[in-house]
């Protein structure tokens, strides 16, 4: 193959047309660049796709998460349970807060956590589960929530909040999965809380971002609930920017010493074009899923299914296994796919294995599936500027390498 031949594919780049560009641009040009109308009518937008009552935007998933477990007053000598097949933001917030990392397994051969497993890891100390929504495809719910009914008696509340739940509450990792569904039920309708990312390489994307979203059917006052995201992400401050821009209301009280961590206009508007385009961008997600698969699992490879009777995940990754190659091999397959101009990735190297979970006791060697799910797992390009010859080039050298590797 010449060089002329060689196509350039990214991993995830962001799909921006004009549309996305002139709403920033009007953004600016309103006066309202920080948090103002675009972002209170995001939100209202994203409560709407999710079908929840309300939905609070902020400048990550990971502060989504952090301001959640903040709110619901996790701290210390309290733990907190998640997949040790993660990002480091699934656990870090844990450690933010002062609680306990409780990490579980994988089952085998599966990328989700172990649920037979779970239920050993609840004590009378856990107040929260973050199951992590992988690659964008929900969870098994109906067996974290049997599994947290059946260990209701452990759970001791610090708080009236924690009392209105009187069980372990169920905060996902959803920065994969907004738009997934399983069970006729989006994903923001099943666990108490829901946090989605809006990071540059996301389905949607608004630059930097994230929300919050929670259900409304276990008695949670949502005007509440949403001033007190509003005051976590804004120093504690009782007015907003908007708010203050009222005559003569200048005047605003700090009645906590909060964060700082709200959304921005910019991000909203540019996040209000994504979410008009949304649809289509999952339709286009799920043409590419399908092209790999018809040719990709007849050559033996495994993947992370997406589509079934009763799911549909966000397409978000193309997430594959190679049988019989260890991490080695695995780290030369990408090498060899990055010379000819093909980025791949690896979701995720297992927090156990990591400097900063090390040095907080974790072992690798205590979590073995989730360490086999990783050896040989390479995530292909998936993203909607990919065309179908992209897709067709993709396969075919990665068909050829494999090939030359067996």
């Amino acid at each position: 193959m010449t060089e002329n031949e060689l196509r350039n594919i990214s991993f995830s780049p962001p799909d921006i047309t004009d549309a996305e560009i002139e709403e920033v641009v009007k953004a600016m040009k309103s006066g309202w660049i920080t948090t103002g109308p675009r972002t209170k009518e995001f939100e209202k937008r994203i409560a709407e796709f999710v079908g929840t009552n309300k939905a609070a935007c902020l400048n990550s998933a990971t502060a989504a998460m952090e301001l959640t477990l903040r709110i619901l007053g996790v701290g210390p000598g309290d733990e907190v349970i998640t997949s040790a097949y993660t990002y480091t933001a699934s656990a870090s917030v844990i450690d933010h807060v002062g609680a306990k990392i409780v990490l579980v397994d994988t089952a085998p051969d599966s990328f989700e956590m172990d649920y037979s497993k779970l239920g050993d890891a609840i004590t009378e100390k856990t107040k929260v589960i973050i199951p992590v929504d992988l690659a964008g495809k929900m969870c098994d719910y109906d067996s974290i929530f049997e599994i947290v009914e059946s260990k209701k008696e452990l759970f001791k509340s610090n708080n009236e909040l924690q009392s209105l739940f009187d069980r372990v509450i169920v905060m996902t990792d959803a920065a994969h999965a907004f738009g997934a569904e399983r069970n006729g039920k989006k994903c923001g309708q099943v666990a108490d809380f829901t946090c989605y990312s809006f990071h540059a390489v996301k389905n949607l994307t608004t630059a930097e971002g994230g929300a919050v979203v929670w259900r409304n059917d276990i008695g949670l006052d949502d005007e509440w609930l949403y001033k007190q995201y509003m005051l976590y992400s804004l120093h504690g401050q009782s007015k907003d920017a908007l708010a203050k821009t009222q005559k003569g209301a200048w005047e605003y009280d700090i009645v906590y010493p909060a964060y700082k961590c709200n959304m921005t206009d910019i991000m909203a508007g540019f996040g209000l074009v994504q979410l008009n385009r949304y649809e289509d961008l999952l339709k286009r997600r799920k043409e590419i899923i399908e092209m790999y698969d018809k040719a990709l699992l007849p050559l033996g490879i495994q993947n992370l299914q997406h589509y079934g009777e009763d799911f549909c995940s966000s397409g978000h990754l193309y997430i594959t296994r190679i049988p019989g190659i260890n991490e080695n091999q695995r780290n030369e397959i990408i090498v060899k796919m990055a010379k000819l101009g093909i980025a791949c990735n690896v979701h995720y190297k297992p927090l156990p294995m990591f400097t900063a979970y090390k040095n907080l006791g974790f072992d690798i060697k205590d979590y073995g599936n989730a360490f086999a799910m990783y050896e040989n797992e390479i995530t292909l390009p998936l993203h909607t500027l990919l065309q179908d010859q992209d897709v067709d080039y993709v396969i075919e050298q990665l068909s050829f390498i494999l090939k030359m590797t067996s």
